[in-house]
């Protein structure tokens, strides 16, 4: 049941990326992720049911946590270069939780390591993308200045840190249930998005429209729902196998871009779903 649900989430956290990445091509980020939180906030509060206070604090520290990562990630990725700041985010937001796991005691089998080390691989593989800095025509741009490669790097391990907190933090909190930890996670994420909107972009909802807000409401639904399936994966197996699963959510965004888009896979890219998928083989097996 692990496997299944953190694969599941996994799809869904993949889809919902690709819808907000969607919006975010026609609006400001922090636009985007207002609607996006707003959304899921009313998603989660309407399925929510009983609550705990314990839950309730762990969900909202998660939420902070994550919705300073995403602040972080986007910025990340505005300053460039992608191929760097994604990777590095992925693989330390993986990285950390499972440590955390082993550190607790979980000791699964070898083809279940074999397969999330593999699993790890394929997120960074299947998160890489082009530098669009340098001339792409040529392939052969500049290399990164090391100051720029530096912020790259820092950006990417800040947001990575956010983000295996968050997944650590919204475990603890769904060990109290599964709904009201996701509802007070998407309102501590509304809450930091909001403030840091406040300061750096007033008014930023203003003449929004062109089907911007029904791509970061399904974004916000669809993330609800996949956050519910990884609580509810961290409840039913392993911590740090649910973690590796649902990191695989790059490879599905890539994915979604290649077949809606006709964006063109990469060599790399293409190595990462397939290691990826060998990976689920030893895991699932």
């Amino acid at each position: 049941m692990v496997v299944l649900l953190g694969l599941t989430a996994a799809v869904l956290y993949g889809s919902g990326d690709f819808l907000g990445g969607m919006a975010t091509r026609r609006a400001h980020v922090l636009t985007v992720l207002t609607l996006v939180e707003s959304a899921g906030v009313i998603v989660a509060l309407a399925a929510s049911d009983s609550a705990s206070l314990a839950g309730l604090a762990w969900g909202l520290s998660a939420g902070l946590v994550g919705g300073f990562g995403l602040i972080v990630f986007y910025t990340g990725l505005a300053a460039g270069p992608m191929s760097v700041v994604a990777p590095v985010s992925g693989l330390v937001s993986t990285v950390l939780p499972v440590a955390v796991a082993l550190a607790e005691g979980e000791r699964p089998g070898v083809g279940v390591y074999a397969g999330a080390l593999l699993c790890l691989v394929a997120i960074v593989l299947a998160s890489s993308a082009g530098d669009t800095a340098g001339d792409t025509r040529s392939g052969s741009g500049p290399a990164p200045r090391p100051a720029r490669l530096g912020r790259a790097i820092a950006y990417g391990t800040a947001s990575g840190v956010s983000f295996g907190l968050f997944f650590l933090l919204i475990r603890n909190a769904g060990q109290s249930g599964e709904l009201w930890p996701v509802a007070a996670g998407r309102i501590g994420e509304l809450a930091i998005i909001l403030a840091a909107a406040a300061v750096l972009r007033p008014g930023l909802l203003r003449g929004v429209g062109g089907g911007i807000p029904l791509a970061a409401a399904g974004a916000g639904a669809i993330d609800v729902v996949a956050n519910i399936c990884y609580v509810a994966a961290t409840r039913t197996g392993a911590f740090g196998l649910a973690v590796v699963l649902a990191s695989l959510y790059p490879g599905v965004t890539v994915l979604l871009a290649r077949v809606v888009l006709g964006e063109r896979l990469r060599r790399i890219q293409r190595v990462g779903l397939a290691l990826a998928a060998v990976g689920i083989v030893l895991v699932a097996a």
